[in-house]
């Protein structure tokens, strides 16, 4: 089903009641679901699932493999990497419906998750952060973290570029590609203007 708005392949399956912004592609075999929002320039790769009432904002990239559960929020210009895992309940059973028991996790603008990294749900995924391939992360994430293993541990900060920051003696960084200068203040990155 393709419209003058967004593409999808043909094998795709899109349920009634989806918002979806232009430009946005949705390939092979992925299935958006009743009553979810994917905002204008996203990309829904292979085999994805995004579950009802999921919030994406504009230019998030899912590579394939990624199921994205209801209570789950994406800001604007996050990235899942492949086979990347959310969840949605902290306690779940088979016999037991808990549907009225979903977590929210809102992932801020800007954040990479990594391939085969697996979120567990209730917490927030702070603005530009970097989550390593196959970490777990089981708590909130801060601001330009770069977050690594199982359990996740924090092991120091990225720049809006996603490279590492090196703070000086007077709380300052550049990063490498864009220039741009940070500030480390109380545990907290901020972006100079």
């Amino acid at each position: 089903m393709s419209s003058n708005i967004f593409y999808s392949h043909e094998t795709a399956i899109i349920d009634d009641g989806c918002e979806i912004g232009k430009e946005t592609k949705i390939w092979h075999f992925s299935h958006i679901m009743s009553d979810c929002k994917i905002g204008e320039k996203c990309n829904i790769g292979q085999n994805v699932v995004v579950s009802p009432k999921v919030i994406l904002g504009n230019n998030v990239k899912v590579q394939n493999n990624v199921s994205i559960y209801t209570g789950v929020i994406c800001e604007d210009d996050v990235f899942l990497g492949p086979s990347m895992v959310f969840t949605n309940v902290i306690n779940p059973r088979s016999a037991i419906i808990r549907r009225d028991n979903y977590q929210e996790t809102l992932v801020k603008q800007g954040a990479s998750i990594g391939a085969n990294a697996t979120i567990v749900c209730g917490n927030t995924i702070g603005k530009y952060c970097l989550i390593g391939a196959g970490a777990v992360v089981t708590k909130e994430v801060a601001d330009y973290a770069l977050i690594v293993g199982n359990p996740g541990k924090q092991i120091g900060w990225v720049s809006e570029y996603g490279h590492r920051l090196e703070f000086s003696d007077n709380n300052s960084a550049i990063c490498s590609e864009s220039k741009q200068e940070y500030r480390l203040e109380n545990q907290k990155v901020y972006r100079v203007k």
